[in-house]
């Protein structure tokens, strides 16, 4: 049957009027259509209605795309072209709606085309993970908000880096990629420090389970938490003083911070991460008594400690130096997970809120005295 339907089509093509071969044409995809065809069969009809395309014109072509898109076994060959079309009339409802596309075509049109066909393929029921992070990369603003809020987009971190990069100004923006149930708690810490205040409050009520985290995260200690000691002791001052000296010397490595978690030596631990990290003691001391642990791996990653190092902290911060081998691998896990690159920035914007709220605190007049 194909073989001599093949040859059928051929004939009108070679020998056809323009007008005979659009009716081939319209005739063969509304035979693909209503009938079941294997898939060499179908691939057939992909040949025959790949080159009648060929020769018809703009609105004929968009008439084929609407029909295609929708069909579960349209051939692939005449998606590819269609979706590849110049004209958004036309790739647009493929770019959409075809189940049939693969990654390879959706990546070539998100790389080369205009914002047009981008914005099709963001609103796509599914996207792949390499897509999106092209389209939030490339796309223009509708491009970026169409995919936060789209819940079939699977974005990587570089991806949600992107588009918390791009959110510094648009609240909206910020509020879409923060409501998303897939972003990691890390790069959300990351969206509420580069949020403004109206919507960083918007997201805390919105997302109370990701919120406690970040405010732990900017709060400032005003007492210790779950170690006995603190920068009033008489352990911690002689620490201080040692590892601040062998700081001076330039001695002072994650070497250095691996031999005082592995010995146990607390005191020294925080001091040395102190200064490594330039961070206040009491967060430092935070990050290894939480329970969370995850501001301790961010730290950690941020600084390009090795898994060792981060594992021998984390035994050095947990209630009886102990930790399960399950609860150790889950955090071998998300520490791998965390780029070196995301993990400063969150210590660094950190850093930033830190010293803007230290400008902002009343100042006290010094004492008078009578004479």
């Amino acid at each position: 049957m194909t073989a001599s339907f093949l040859e059928e089509l051929d004939e009108a093509i070679r020998n056809g009027t323009p007008e005979s071969r659009e009716r081939a044409l319209w005739y063969a995809t509304d035979l693909l259509m209503v009938g079941r065809f294997t898939d060499d069969e179908i691939w057939v009809f992909g040949e025959v209605i790949g080159r009648l395309a060929v020769e018809i014109e703009f609105a004929a072509r968009a008439r084929l795309a609407a029909k295609l898109c929708r069909i579960d076994h349209a051939p692939g060959q005449v998606l590819d072209k269609l979706a590849s079309d110049e004209a958004i009339e036309v790739a647009g409802p493929v770019l959409r709606y075809s189940e049939r596309l693969d990654v390879r075509t959706l990546l070539n049109t998100a790389n080369t085309r205009d914002q047009c066909h981008l914005l099709a393929i963001s609103r796509r029921r599914s996207i792949p993970e390499p897509v999106s992070d092209v389209l939030v990369t490339r796309g223009d603003r509708a491009v970026a908000q169409s995919v936060a809020v789209n819940e079939g987009a699977r974005l990587s971190e570089a991806g949600f880096l992107a588009l918390i990069r791009r959110s510094e100004n648009d609240g909206i923006l910020a509020e879409n990629v923060g409501l998303r149930q897939d972003i990691p708690r890390h790069l959300f810490q990351q969206l509420i420090a580069k949020a403004s205040d109206e919507t960083r409050r918007k997201l805390e009520r919105e997302r109370p389970e990701l919120a406690v985290a970040v405010d732990a995260f900017v709060a400032d200690a005003t007492a210790s938490l779950h170690s006995k000691f603190g920068p009033a002791s008489p352990r911690y001052y002689a620490a201080k003083k040692a590892v601040s000296f062998k700081h001076r010397l330039g001695e002072l490595q994650e070497s250095s911070i691996l031999e005082y978690a592995r010995a146990r030596r607390t005191e020294e631990a925080i001091v040395g991460l102190t200064l490594l990290c330039a961070l206040p003691s009491d967060v430092v001391e935070r990050a290894l008594a939480e329970t969370s642990r995850e501001l301790l791996l961010i730290l950690a990653k941020a600084h390009e400690f090795s898994w060792d190092t981060t594992a021998a902290l984390l035994f050095l911060g947990a209630p009886h130096f102990t930790i399960s081998s399950h609860e150790l691998d889950e955090l071998k896990e998300q520490f791998a997970r965390l780029h070196v690159s995301s993990s400063q920035e969150i210590l660094a914007h950190y850093r930033d809120r830190k010293s803007r709220l230290a400008s902002c605190a009343p100042r006290r007049l010094p004492e008078m005295r009578a004479f």
